[in-house]
């Protein structure tokens, strides 16, 4: 089979025995040191990407992309504003919501919740019907005053279904021969969701017309539109767009609220990536001491080479095909160890026993491995293999044949 003669000499010497053993032992360590920062890389990556996909799906599943208010009043004829946010291009779902902060107290204790009143047959896309642990957010349309409300807010308040806890909404008040006090109703808790995230314990749902009648709401308003696009991070170029009302209305997007948590997400992931790749580079210049090593080994076989009229181009390559080899030998085998140990993570810390999220929390770690991901972790391991492999080739190119053959 034919090959360039540069390339198969370095072939020979990527495989040749003969070298001493103090060479072969950096050789083989930067190698392991490839295999094992590519490893890493693709398996941090996977479980970064994992995260990040579990933030998008539980946080923006949840919170609405783009609220619409009214100066603090209630929206009045909503469904006619509702049709026109409709039409925008991106939007999937227009939903109405009445929105308070309010208390919650139990027979045991009390707390602070975000209290949203909904109407469940514009939620049927709401992440929450597909994480109900008990009952269903259906079920406030059939049951007056009833409530559903977050796993961990369950525990803290020491309640479950068919139990009554009792609302009491500050912002609002009511003279009574006693005075003025707060608005407060009993409710049934017909429903318990668990998102896993901050939501369980902060938000606490009811049929919009039960918050409308404790807000003191007119039956036909509503606080909010919330507005659900098919990507959330075209939110801002969206608002921008939009060419109507703006004047009359608010419009404010996820970012306001949450986007300091997702460039928080995003800074770190890019920070795994820059550490990782660190440690990548150092292992491929590692294959630099081994090179100049075997430069300066070889300096009689390469005198030889350019009396045979090898050029110093030709020398050049014979060493950069030595170290890209070394460099792929790392990259190939760090993607089939990352790969195969990304894909049995979640099992070999069950194996183990290690729990990341706390001792007696049963929770697997979200991964998702992207090809993209691995294509570029690898290409830039060969390409850090390739720039570390200039430097003794060229020292290599400048070999004296007379010089070394008298010497011989």
């Amino acid at each position: 089979m034919f090959q360039p003669v540069s390339f198969f000499i370095g072939l020979r010497y990527s495989r040749s025995r003969q070298r001493t053993g103090f060479v072969s032992f950096i050789t083989f360590f930067s190698i392991i040191g490839i295999l094992l920062g590519v490893a890493a890389l693709i398996t941090v990556v996977s479980v970064m990407n994992g995260f990040e996909g579990e933030l998008k799906k539980r946080i923006l599943g949840i919170v609405p992309h783009v609220l619409v208010s009214q100066d603090d009043k209630p929206i009045k004829n909503w469904q006619t504003l509702q049709a026109k946010l409709s039409t925008i291009e991106h939007v999937t779902n227009v939903t109405p919501i009445i929105e308070a902060e309010a208390l919650i107290l139990s027979n045991q204790t009390l707390t602070g919740v975000l209290l949203q009143g909904i109407d469940p047959s514009y939620e049927q896309e709401n992440i929450v019907f597909k994480h109900m642990v008990a009952g269903q957010l259906s079920y406030l349309t059939n049951s007056p005053y009833s409530i559903v409300i977050g796993q961990s807010l369950a525990q803290k308040l020491a309640v479950s279904i068919g139990d009554t806890i009792r609302i009491v909404v500050p912002g609002k008040t009511l003279f009574t021969p006693m005075g003025r006090i707060p608005v407060q109703r009993t409710f049934d808790i017909v429903g318990i969701f668990n998102m896993r995230s901050q939501v369980d314990d902060s938000v606490v749902y009811m049929h919009r017309r039960d918050a409308s009648k404790l807000m003191r709401f007119s039956a036909d308003s509503v606080s909010q539109l919330r507005l659900y696009l098919d990507d959330a991070f075209i939110a801002d170029e969206i608002v921008a767009m939009h060419p109507f009302e703006k004047d009359k209305y608010q419009f404010k997007t996820w970012r306001s609220t949450q986007g300091t948590l997702f460039s928080a997400v995003n800074m770190e992931k890019n920070m795994m990536w820059l550490m990782l790749s660190l440690i990548v580079a150092v292992a491929a210049f590692n294959i630099v001491s081994a090179l100049v090593m075997v430069v300066i080994d070889k300096q009689g076989e390469i005198a030889i080479l350019q009396t045979f009229g090898m050029d110093r181009a030709g020398v050049v390559k014979i060493f950069m095909a030595q170290g890209v080899v070394n460099g792929v030998w790392g990259t190939m085998l760090g993607v089939f160890g990352g790969v195969i140990l990304t894909l049995n993570l979640n099992t070999l810390l069950a194996t183990f026993g290690i729990s990341l999220f706390g001792a007696g929390v049963a929770q697997s770690l979200p991964i998702d491995m992207q090809l993209s991901d691995i294509l570029v972790i690898s290409l830039s391991a060969i390409a850090m293999s390739f720039l570390a492999t200039l430097y003794p080739a060229y020292r290599a190119s400048l070999t004296q044949p007379a010089e070394v053959l008298r010497n011989e």
